[in-house]
């Protein structure tokens, strides 16, 4: 790759280029397995599963799966929390070469039943819980059979001291019918010796859905080689660590691309623990870091938020941490002042979507940190800034644009959608829809989604920057803005706030600090206090929904 801005930037030993390993997730599995058989795979709530056993499990499943007529190519849906089960699906349909399609287990019927009929899956593995709601469904999908999951099938205690890691309805007993089979019977039925690896470079391994937070969720078509070559950018992006030496905690959901990747491929790939977290919240944290300590501890910022807002966080021992990574939203710079006083470890901000496997750049390890930006590009990820209008003419540094990408880990497309595939890849080039820019040191910031820009008075507002002000108010826990109707301006902005527990705040108080910080037109011109922001299942604060709330009220 020819000499890029960020590449300066660059922290030592981190090369400019690779040579891609031709190995698939699913080889590197065996690999894992051969070279550290002792070493913990899963950690599922004291629960050891050694890379041995999973390998072991993932073999047996895999037979599952052709017994039951699944194979190369064919959809399997996994809607799982992170509970053993997930991993062991996904790499036993990795290994059989069909393709792993992964859906939200907290998805409605309505949501759910598209993805499945969108995806063309004939089997789906899920929670006994929400077997009544695919049932409910079938119908109006592809599935022929389900394999239901107990939630406390690998938990070293019984099932009735779950609470408070999961709750307690999520345990449900089923019958195994001809439709419905059970996967601890299923795996407990089938030989663990090795099988066949059909798991090909060139092919799809993997259906990742959006979000649907710009129109109706699309399925995004990841090869085994996408998904092998993000994971070796990201390993080559931490040239100190060694294989077989970490423990991160999976505060990110597998079903989503950045726990798929950053958490699930990356540690199985380079032999590390993954401390598995069904329901990420700042409590079961602190337990994580108290009794397993963590070496690496990911999250999106509402974590990071509510474990510094959180007196026993601020007690514990740090010594074991090496650093943190965060993703899936903007993190704000006071929160990550406040890691590093507190623990002395440094944060890492990766950046990057669901169609480029996801990651595209990431806070150099062991170099400058720059509060606002998402890093640098990772080796072999081209980066440009380009005009919104036409997206044809490259921004200077500096200036802001659209955010376009082109690198091995670029998707092949939205499955079965060739219209929106043409209109977001352009000549090898991903256009993500995200408005950024590039410094003089090659660091990346992004500055708001196209589509949520605010145009008030003929003025652009970028929300971002306003959730980024209001978040810096000392009272303030979590702030989200948005642009509603409004008959002088076309639109005018109005903020979602949280107050930390225990702070009163009004409304003139924030209008008042805002008047102080931001440009008279960007200051917000409704304000509306709230207990809980509406999140996703990775705990990313979810505009959209506010949105919703607001045209809801509108039309009463």
């Amino acid at each position: 790759m020819t000499q890029k801005l960020w590449h300066q930037s660059y922290a030592s030993g981190v090369p400019k280029t690779l040579t891609y390993d031709q190995t698939t997730v699913s080889e590197a599995l065996s690999r894992s397995a051969r070279e550290f058989p002792d070493h913990p795979a899963l950690n599922y709530m004291g629960r050891i599963i050694s890379y041995r056993e999973l390998e072991s499990m993932v073999n047996a499943f895999s037979r599952v799966l052709v017994d039951m007529g699944i194979g190369p190519g064919d959809k399997v849906a996994v809607s799982l929390p992170n509970i053993p089960q997930a991993i062991i699906s996904n790499y036993a349909v990795f290994r059989i070469g069909a393709v792993a399609v992964l859906c939200n287990p907290l998805y409605t019927e309505r949501e759910l039943a598209y993805q499945l009929d969108d995806s063309d899956a004939r089997l789906i593995i899920t929670l006994t819980l929400l077997v009544p709601r695919v049932e409910k469904i079938k119908d109006q999908t592809k599935i022929e059979k389900i394999i239901a999951c107990h939630i406390h099938s690998f938990l070293p205690f019984p099932k009735k001291q779950l609470f408070p890691f999961v709750k307690k309805r999520m345990v449900r007993k089923i019958v195994p019918s001809d439709t419905v089979r059970i996967f601890q019977d299923l795996l407990s039925s089938q030989k663990h010796a090795p099988v066949s690896d059909q798991s090909r470079w060139e092919d799809v391994g993997a259906l990742l859905y959006t979000g649907g937070t710009t129109g109706v969720s699309k399925g995004v078509m990841l090869t085994h080689a996408n998904l092998s070559c993000n994971v070796q950018q990201f390993v080559a992006w931490f040239p100190d660590l060694k294989k077989g030496e970490e423990s991160l905690v999976g505060n990110f959901p597998v079903f989503h691309s950045a726990g798929f990747t950053a958490i699930q491929n990356f540690c199985l790939w380079q032999a590390y623990e993954i401390i598995l977290v069904p329901r990420p919240e700042p409590a079961i944290n602190i337990e994580i870091l108290k009794k397993y300590h963590p070496t690496f501890l990911p999250g999106v910022p509402t974590i990071f938020v509510g474990l510094l807002a959180e007196p026993a966080f601020r007690k514990l021992n740090f010594s074991n941490i090496k650093g943190f990574f965060s993703g899936a939203a903007p993190l704000a710079a006071d929160t990550i002042r406040e890691l590093k006083a507190l623990t002395g470890a440094d944060m890492c901000e990766v950046y990057g979507s669901t169609e480029n496997s996801p990651i595209v750049s990431v806070t150099p390890w062991g170099g400058k940190i720059k509060p606002g930006t998402v890093g640098c590009p990772v080796p072999d990820t081209d980066v440009k800034i380009v005009d919104v209008e036409t997206g044809e003419t490259e921004m200077p540094t500096g200036e802001t644009g659209e955010v376009v990408i082109k690198g091995p880990q670029v998707m092949q497309g939205y499955y079965k959608k060739p219209d929106e595939t043409a209109a977001v890849l352009k000549d090898g080039w991903f256009f993500s829809g995200d408005i950024g820019q590039l410094d003089a040191d090659g660091y990346l910031t992004i500055v708001d989604r196209k589509k949520d820009m605010i145009i008030a008075g003929g003025y652009n507002i970028y929300p971002l920057e306003l959730d980024n002000v209001l978040f810096d108010h000392p009272k303030i826990l979590e702030a989200c803005t948005i642009g509603v109707p409004d008959t002088y301006r076309g639109e005018t902005v109005k903020a979602f706030i949280v107050p930390k527990k225990g702070e009163t705040l009004t409304e003139k108080e924030v209008i008042a600090y805002c008047k102080k910080n931001l440009a008279a037109y960007k200051v917000p011109k409704q304000i509306e206090f709230m207990e809980e922001l509406p999140k996703s299942a990775v705990g990313k604060i979810l505009r959209r929904k506010l949105k919703e709330m607001e045209i809801s009220k509108a039309e009463k």
